[in-house]
């Protein structure tokens, strides 16, 4: 469950003679999240937080951006708890249940609500509607919003940090958070970084036999093959390796539903339609960066393989872990310091688990040891309560 967040003695911001108390680099879901928890929980103060948002996209490319994204049930949680559920809920698939299984073997999870007792086990959006609605809740704020603006530059002094913006401005804050990752093909190298040389093919697809409410991973010998339930079809997440996605994306829909089929089976009927395809490269750059007067979150903290979904599930829980221990500490280094040391396991666990399973299928043979270990793998799973728990508990709420 979503922790709660707590009062403290500390001040809630700073001396005015900065700018901000908070700059956040990055207007997407996870910076925007901050910004919205640290309003939702100082309303109780004698003063509210100064906050900017800064994103070098337009509000109007980033409302209109139709990528999917997949909330776990504890990211669910957490926008609910800013009040931007229940605008959302109206775009949102929920997912039941989960099947994992590995193409041609034997072996497979099915992870389902009731077995938990919750309504849902997550919810696939867009980015669109996700970005609006998270919009309209600072709407209601003083958040200050710069955009289109690009941050050039950061420099840190021992009391404040400096942001450098493109029009030749410096603003200054108390903590500038750095919520903008990017994808991996056009980030710098960071401590931990590995290349899967995997290409994720993303598309939009229907089927001649739906089954109401499932989401799908299948494991083949190149990558995972991803089926989320999304309107009236399935967002498509296929990872393969790069020959095989430069053949997939220069077929015609056709040619690339019969692959689609050949390669998950016909356990939803045919394949009969598939939106625009795109692909983009997949890899692992990671590296907890924090700084007296500077932190980074989710994707600029860490990308990730797509296999489970874990990457925004992971980056809004930073920025709820992240906004408590502000309004903790107040807005300074110690806060910071806090912020790393309570993330440490969360985001160690997850990266090691997504890194784990995206080299056994961007390096293994089909037919290898550990190929044939995590077919046999998913089958004790759904017969070992706790271990299948274990996995349920980490998809939908993370390791904490």
């Amino acid at each position: 469950m979503v922790d709660e967040m707590t009062d403290s003695a500390h001040p809630a911001v700073l001396p005015a003679k900065l700018d901000y108390d908070v700059i956040i680099c990055g207007a997407g879901p996870v910076g925007m999240t901050v910004a919205a928890l640290l309003y939702q929980h100082s309303k109780s103060r004698a003063s509210t937080p100064r906050i900017a948002l800064i994103d070098a996209k337009t509000a109007a490319a980033a409302h209109q951006d139709p990528r999917t994204i997949a909330l776990s049930q504890g990211s669910q949680q957490i926008l609910d708890n800013i009040g931007v559920w229940s605008t959302l809920a109206q775009a949102a698939s929920p997912i039941h249940h989960i099947h994992v299984s590995r193409r041609g073997h034997f072996g497979r999870t099915l992870i389902r609500r009731e077995d938990y007792h919750l309504p849902a086990l997550g919810h696939v959006v867009r980015y669109g509607p996700l970005v609006s609605a998270l919009s309209a809740t600072l709407t209601r704020t003083r958040a200050t919003i710069l955009q289109p603006m690009k941050v050039v530059g950061i420099s840190e002094q021992p009391e404040h940090a400096i942001v450098q913006l493109e029009d030749e401005r410096s603003i200054t804050a108390a903590v500038v958070i750095q919520a903008e990752g990017g994808v991996f093909a056009e980030q710098t190298a960071r401590k931990q970084q590995r290349d899967y040389e995997q290409i994720a093919i993303i598309a939009h697809v229907h089927v001649s036999a739906p089954s109401a409410h499932r989401a799908f991973e299948r494991f083949t010998a190149e990558g995972p093959l991803a089926l989320l339930p999304q309107e009236d079809g399935y967002a498509l997440v296929w990872c393969v390796r790069p020959a095989t996605a430069e053949r997939l994306l220069g077929m015609d829909e056709h040619a690339f539903l019969s692959a689609l089929g050949e390669m998950f089976g016909g356990r939803m009927g045919r394949f009969t339609h598939c939106s625009s395809r795109i692909g983009y490269p997949l890899g692992l750059n990671a590296q907890a960066a924090v700084s007296p007067h500077t932190v980074a979150i989710g994707n600029a903290a860490q990308t990730l393989h797509p296999v489970a979904g874990q990457g925004l599930n992971l980056g809004l829980r930073d920025a709820t872990v992240l906004a408590r221990a502000l309004l903790q500490q107040g807005f300074d280094s110690a806060a910071l310091k806090l912020f790393e040391e309570q993330r440490q396991g969360d985001r160690q666990a997850t990266i090691r688990l997504t890194d784990l399973m995206a080299r056994v299928f961007a390096s293994a043979p089909d037919g290898s040891l550990p190929q044939a270990l995590l077919g046999l793998s998913l089958g004790l799973i759904d017969i070992v309560a706790p271990a299948k728990r274990l996995l349920a508990e980490q998809m939908m709420f993370g390791w904490r």
